[in-house]
């Protein structure tokens, strides 16, 4: 069993998956998000969404970090993170504007005090004025904030996400065919709208991800872990979070905001919507992700994905993970995918590049008996 199964988390949510296999797919089933017929307005012309996503564990690096430091400012960071988990699983069934989003915060009182939720709160609107002049319009209607202390440890930052679009510019992945090159945006570096480099950790993958970096000091700190847990699976790493690490700390780039690519996306989809077969978040399951979108038995392979960023190799170093796992797991700094004609590919690029984003030709899609994944690293082949 995996460390990340052991610690209670899976890369793949296959009892999710479970749960939910007998409703109603929608109209589109490989679409990124589910889509619906028009309820709102009952035109057959538009389409309804609603998602909802969140920042996940990283909210406990966030309270380990406020604890250590002091700086309360942390906390904005995950707003971002809870709005770009959805806004990202938006853009990749071709929705960018119109958008309105319902905070939905969970907190034990005891220990998230007032002035968090404001930082929180806040920051969910920062973000949104950060992307208007893009053309991204997100309408901040408020939400559910709950004192729920028996039943979350520290606090649980997640929202909703819902539009009426135009059913004539979805992205349904259905147009992903054999012979698509994937263009694969980096998820690291240092975008023209962000403020500092991006570790590119996104916010999947944290429980490993604190657990295995961090030592065995913030084991102390009782509210940030399951009591379940095995002792041999809590903060089994070497680091603290104020340690240096390069020109950042530790805990800066395990909370690095997740980046957004809304104004890559939103200027890709306005210009060359036809150019566009699927678009794919590399968010839960990383780069396996694409798996359970191609819309038939195709192969993919990855054979030229970005060199992994400093913070995938830090997690790796310290918790002995194989490289199938740590690329199940993270997005190992590439989490999103666009899958084009070869011949559109470069256009893909500089759009990207245009905004400070690397992007590049990450592999290809060929038909086959079977769905399955193939990435080629330069120490070995790993089959999904």
């Amino acid at each position: 069993m995996s460390l990340y199964n052991k610690r209670g988390v899976s890369a793949q949510k296959e009892d999710v998956h479970e749960a939910v296999k007998k409703l109603d797919q929608g109209l589109y089933p490989f679409a990124f998000c589910k889509i619906y017929a028009d309820s709102l307005a009952g035109d057959s012309n538009f389409v309804n969404v609603m998602h909802a996503d969140g920042a996940g564990t990283k909210s406990i690096l966030a309270y380990l970090y406020w604890k250590e430091t002091g700086d309360i400012s942390v906390w904005k960071g995950i707003a971002q993170d809870a709005v770009v988990m959805n806004l990202d699983d938006l853009l990749c069934v071709g929705i960018y504007d119109q958008i309105v989003f319902n905070s939905t915060i969970d907190r034990n009182k005891h220990l998230i005090t007032g002035e968090v939720l404001q930082q929180i709160i806040n920051g969910t609107q920062d973000v949104f004025d950060l992307l208007k002049p893009y053309g991204i319009n997100i309408h901040y209607l408020g939400g559910e904030t709950a004192d729920v202390g028996d039943v979350v440890r520290t606090i649980a930052v997640n929202g909703t996400m819902t539009s009426r679009w135009p059913k004539n510019k979805i992205i349904s992945n259905e147009k992903i065919k054999d012979g698509d090159v994937i263009v694969g945006l980096a998820s690291f570096g240092k975008a023209n709208y962000e403020t500092r480099y991006n570790s590119g950790i996104g916010s999947n993958g944290l429980t490993s991800a604190r657990h295995d970096v961090l030592n065995k000091k913030y084991a102390s700190i009782k509210e940030s872990f399951d009591d379940n847990l095995a002792e041999e699976v809590v903060y089994t790493g070497k680091h603290e979070l104020t340690e240096k690490y390069g020109d950042s700390t530790i805990g800066q780039m395990l909370l690095s905001p997740t980046r957004t690519y809304a104004p890559v996306i939103k200027t890709l989809l306005q210009n060359h919507f036809d150019k566009i077969h699927g678009l794919i978040h590399c968010s839960g399951g990383g780069q396996t992700k694409c798996l359970k979108y191609l819309p038939s038995s195709y192969r993919v392979i990855k054979d030229n994905l970005f060199e992994p960023p400093p913070i995938f190799s830090l997690i790796q170093l310290n918790s002995g993970a194989p490289s199938k796992e740590m690329y199940e797991v993270f997005n190992m700094g590439c989490r999103l995918e666009v899958y084009c004609h070869q011949n559109d590919a470069q256009t893909i690029i500089d759009l990207a590049g245009s905004f400070g984003i690397d992007a590049q030709i990450i592999g290809r899609v060929e038909a086959s008996g079977k769905k399955q994944l193939v990435i080629k690293t330069k120490e070995e082949e790993i089959i999904y």
